[in-house]
């Protein structure tokens, strides 16, 4: 089994340039670069959906809007997380506290 690969925003950033160019094909970039073609095309997309952005007003907010709602999202799957861990230890607490 492989381990999966993060790539950093400039190397995502590089290969979808690339991709968007259309010199070469995505085959050809995936190979060059070792990653897989769909990705490619997914890092493209969100290149070309992310690009007007840029000229935006206040275009860095939109940037920390899109961390903030990550990190919601984080912090919600770990809410989750541990709100089952604590249903879990209070079901098993139960027979020792008689409750």
């Amino acid at each position: 089994m492989s381990k999966r690969r993060n790539h950093d925003a400039a190397f995502k950033a590089r290969v979808a340039l690339e991709a968007v160019k259309g010199e070469r094909t995505v085959s050809d970039l995936a190979a060059e670069y070792g990653v897989h073609p769909t990705m490619i095309h997914q890092w493209k997309r969100s290149l070309l959906e992310g690009a007007a952005g840029i000229f935006e007003r206040g275009g860095k907010a939109a940037v920390a809007a899109e961390v903030a709602e990550e990190t919601v999202r984080d912090l919600h799957a770990k809410i989750g997380e541990l709100a089952v861990a604590n249903d879990f230890l209070s079901r098993k607490l139960k027979p020792w506290i008689g409750k």
